[in-house]
C-alpha cells in the first residue's frame, strides 16, 4: 500500500474516528474535516490528526480545504466521503428547502470533494476516493425520500467514477453500510448481540479496499451484522 497522506471528510466520533486511528497506525499523515472543526479535537489528537472546517455543499470551502490541506500534510492520495444529512417525513409535508439540503450534502458535496481530490490524483496516476452508503443507497424507505435520492446520487456518482477512472490508476470504492453502527448513544441490546455493525471493523473493511492490488479492485462491498436481514 503506497498511501501516505488520509483526508477524511465529514468526520465524526464513530466510524470516523476508528478510520482516523486505523490510519494513523497504518503511518499515513490524516486530516479531518467537518463543518465544525472544533468538535473534532478529541479524537483527533488521538489520531495525531489536524483538523479543518468545511461546508461540503460549497465550493469555494472545499476548494479552500483542500488548499489548506495540501499545505499542511500534503494533497491527500486518500479521500474518505462520509456526509449525510436527514430528512425524514410523509412526501407531501416535506420542506424543498430541507430537500435541497439533504441532496446538497449528501451529494452534491460528494461531486465536490471528489472533483477537488481527483484533480489532485490524476497526474500522479494514484489515489483512492472511497464513498460511505448506507442502507438507503440502495432501498429506498417510506418518509426518508430525501435521504434515498442522495445516496442514490451517491452511489451512482461512485459507479461513474470507478469506470471512468479506475483505468487510469484511481481506485474509487463505495461502501454500503446496511444496519446501524454501534455508538456511545447507541448501545447493542443485551437480548441482540452483533445487531449493530462495529465501527473498528468497518474501518479495516476500508483498509481492505485500500489493499487490494489494482487487478482485482472492487469498485463497492456491502457490510453488515450477520444478524441483519437483507
Amino acid at each position: 500500500m503506497n498511501y501516505k497522506t488520509a483526508l477524511i471528510v465529514g468526520a465524526g466520533a464513530g466510524l470516523s474516528a476508528s478510520l482516523a486511528r486505523l490510519f494513523a497506525r497504518e503511518n499515513m499523515k490524516v486530516a479531518l474535516a467537518a463543518r465544525s472543526a472544533a468538535k473534532l479535537a478529541e479524537f483527533a489528537k488521538a489520531a495525531g490528526a489536524g483538523t479543518f472546517s468545511c461546508d461540503v455543499a460549497k465550493r469555494d470551502e472545499v476548494e479552500k480545504l483542500f488548499e489548506d490541506v495540501e499545505a499542511s500534510i500534503g494533497a491527500p492520495d486518500v479521500v474518505i466521503y462520509n456526509p449525510s444529512y436527514r430528512v425524514r417525513g410523509p412526501l407531501i409535508d416535506l420542506d424543498p428547502a430541507e430537500v435541497e439540503k439533504a441532496i446538497a450534502i449528501t451529494a452534491f458535496g460528494g461531486f465536490l470533494v471528489a472533483q477537488a481530490a481527483v484533480r489532485r490524483m490524476l497526474p500522479k496516476g494514484q489515489g483512492a476516493v472511497i464513498f460511505t452508503g448506507a442502507s438507503a443507497s440502495v432501498k429506498g424507505y417510506a418518509l426518508s425520500a430525501p435521504f434515498a435520492m442522495g445516496k442514490f446520487a451517491l452511489r451512482g456518482l461512485a459507479q461513474s467514477m470507478a469506470r471512468e477512472l479506475q483505468p487510469q490508476g484511481i481506485h474509487v470504492a463505495h461502501v454500503v453500510i446496511d444496519g446501524g453502527i454501534k455508538s456511545v448513544r447507541r448501545a447493542e441490546p443485551p437480548d441482540n448481540p452483533d445487531s449493530l455493525l462495529d465501527p473498528g471493523a468497518i474501518a479495516e473493511n476500508y483498509l481492505h479496499l485500500l489493499r487490494q492490488p489494482c487487478n482485482a479492485w472492487s469498485w463497492e462491498i456491502e457490510v453488515r451484522p450477520w444478524v441483519e436481514k437483507f
